[in-house]
């Protein structure tokens, strides 16, 4: 997940060169749930999904259309450093979230710590390079920040009894219907360019159809904030992509920062408990094993 959820900030940066935002939210939503939804279908699983329709389009919005679309908005303004390290307050505000409302998850003072040592480390690796951001970026990651720590809470506490496959395939097909109309008014003068098309490909196939699958297998194992977790790793990822493929130095601040976010992560992940009662990992009947994509 810390791989698959570290590249898209490269893909995305590359994808806003010809795509507007909504276009790029709608083309990765339709084509994975293209992907999906006839393997949902063919296991029964978008039916049981019907009776919780109300709380599947709100994950929808929260886990999905929102945060994409600001995402892709704010990338065509901040670099993608300063958006990795701005997400990496993810964890955090999943912690408050689920304070707020009575998670099942139990995070001590360990776990509390490690959450600061991996901001720490995700500073130092990144750096503050402000440069050229604005106001309005800066908040735009932030609600993409909020929306990824409350849509793991949602998913735990009124979705985690159905089908994860058949709560995928819905969810992004009703948020690639849902910007069909204002896409096809951003729809791009001229055919893009390669880099563009396979941008959007492997964001569609890699980051969001497999990557869906594996992050609720994620939650459903460790709890929704321990899995917010990987947002740590996801900096170092987009760093090392930027080494290897526009190349980067690799500094000093670049390993302290790796070596505080693993240590962060380590002590996050160990530091707290799940209720038995209720979690998601006891949920009775397990889902069938996933399907290669």
């Amino acid at each position: 997940m810390c791989v698959i959820w570290g590249i898209p900030y490269l893909f995305i940066k590359i994808a806003v060169r010809d795509l507007s935002p909504a276009t790029l939210v709608w083309s990765r939503n339709l084509l994975a749930a293209l992907l999906l939804l006839p393997l949902a279908a063919g296991r029964d699983e978008l039916r049981p999904l019907v009776r919780r329709w109300l709380p599947l389009i709100v994950f929808t919005v929260v886990e999905i259309a929102v945060p994409w679309l600001l995402l892709a908005s704010a990338e065509q303004k901040l670099s993608s450093s300063l958006t990795a390290l701005l997400i990496a307050a993810v964890p955090l505000i999943g912690v408050l979230l689920g304070l707020a409302v009575g998670s099942r998850e139990r995070l001590g003072g360990r776990a509390l710590g490690g959450l600061f040592v991996g901001l720490v480390g995700v500073a130092a690796l990144v750096g503050l390079d402000t440069g050229g951001a604005t106001a309005l970026a800066i908040a735009e990651v932030l609600g993409v920040a909020f929306c990824y720590a409350l849509g793991p809470l949602i998913l735990d506490r009124y979705l985690s009894d159905l089908p994860a496959l058949g709560v995928i395939a819905a969810s992004l097909g009703l948020c690639a219907l849902g910007y069909t109309p204002i896409a096809l008014f951003h729809l791009p003068a001229a055919t893009p360019g390669a880099e563009v098309i396979v941008s959007v490909l492997v964001l569609a196939f890699v980051c969001t159809a497999l990557a869906f699958v594996l992050f609720f297998r994620l939650i459903a194992e460790v709890g929704p904030v321990r899995a917010t977790v990987i947002t740590y790793v996801n900096p170092a990822v987009a760093a090392i992509a930027g080494v290897v493929f526009l190349g980067e130095s690799f500094t000093a601040g670049m390993g302290v920062g790796l070596v505080l976010i693993l240590a962060g992560s380590a002590l996050a992940t160990r530091g707290g408990r799940r209720d038995e009662v209720g979690s998601a990992a006891s949920v009775p009947a397990a889902p069938a094993p996933v399907p290669e994509p």
